[in-house]
């Protein structure tokens, strides 16, 4: 059976199922609706099949979890992954599915809380929650700019334009990513590899900016990331705590893995 013999009622069942797979990964419906602009129980409705998005929201939830429309219309494990970029048979053998395949193992999916010194306020340090999740066999990661870090350079501080996420690839020891405001606005390279811990739960590594060099701020820094799980109320937390601060603000032990005193090799 194609899409076209399909009726009203299974098509709305077919996006609800696709959408309650897409919602797996957040603990909470009420703040996965409150992130989309959607309300709560219209939400529910899509998730039972009781109806469907009008075209702009139903825009505005394909642009969240990185899908196109055909979650209207196909099951979500046959859409398949998107066979351009780095599955180009031009790069694929050097940046496919053996850089792209990134092991839980290596780099769980969950909540991270994540420190370095600000790039803008270099006296000053930030601290920030991402989230990561796997989808198609492709590790994502997905947070949002402290309103503080944007405001300093006069820039929107809504939701969309704090916004930014990047694809996470496997590397020889650790795993590195590009991430990328909305538009590709802004860029950085990361590298983090895991730092010995008592619950093994740290990555350590740096940060790059995408921009020239200037004599009034550093490029690069070193970063820290804290893996929390998949426990909501410890990233509801963490994202209270979000923005700039002090060092001796720091989590001890993200004091200590950032050197913050040691030049940068």
């Amino acid at each position: 059976m194609t899409y076209l013999d399909r009726s009203p009622v299974e098509l709305r069942n077919m996006f609800g199922a696709n959408l309650r797979i897409l919602a797996q990964s957040f603990a909470s419906i009420s703040e996965l609706s409150r992130q989309l602009g959607v309300n709560r129980t219209q939400f529910n409705r899509y998730l039972s099949g009781e109806s469907f998005p009008r075209p702009d929201v139903l825009a505005r939830i394909c642009n969240f979890f990185g899908v196109d429309a055909r979650v209207l219309l196909e099951p979500l494990n046959e859409i398949g992954p998107d066979r351009k970029s780095l599955h180009d048979p031009y790069i694929e053998s050097f940046l496919g599915d053996a850089a792209v395949a990134v092991p839980e193992t290596l780099f769980p999916s969950g909540f991270y809380r994540f420190s370095r010194r600000s790039f803008i306020q270099q006296e000053r340090f930030v601290v920030g929650l991402v989230h990561v999740c796997r989808r198609n066999d492709a590790t994502f990661l997905r947070g949002f700019e402290p309103r503080a870090a944007l405001a300093s350079q006069g820039l929107a501080q809504d939701s969309i334009s704090r916004e930014f996420r990047g694809q996470v690839i496997r590397q020889d020891d650790g795993v590195s990513a590009v991430i990328a405001r909305r538009g590709a606005m802004t860029c950085s390279f990361n590298f983090l590899a895991r730092e010995a811990s008592f619950e093994n739960n740290f990555w350590v590594g740096y940060v790059a900016r995408t921009i020239r060099e200037t004599v009034s701020s550093n490029r690069i820094e070193r970063v820290v990331y804290e893996h929390l799980g998949a426990d909501w109320r410890k990233a509801l937390a963490c994202g209270r705590t979000a923005g700039f601060c002090d060092v001796e603000d720091l989590l001890p032990f993200h004091q200590r893995l950032l050197r913050h005193t040691e030049p940068f090799h």
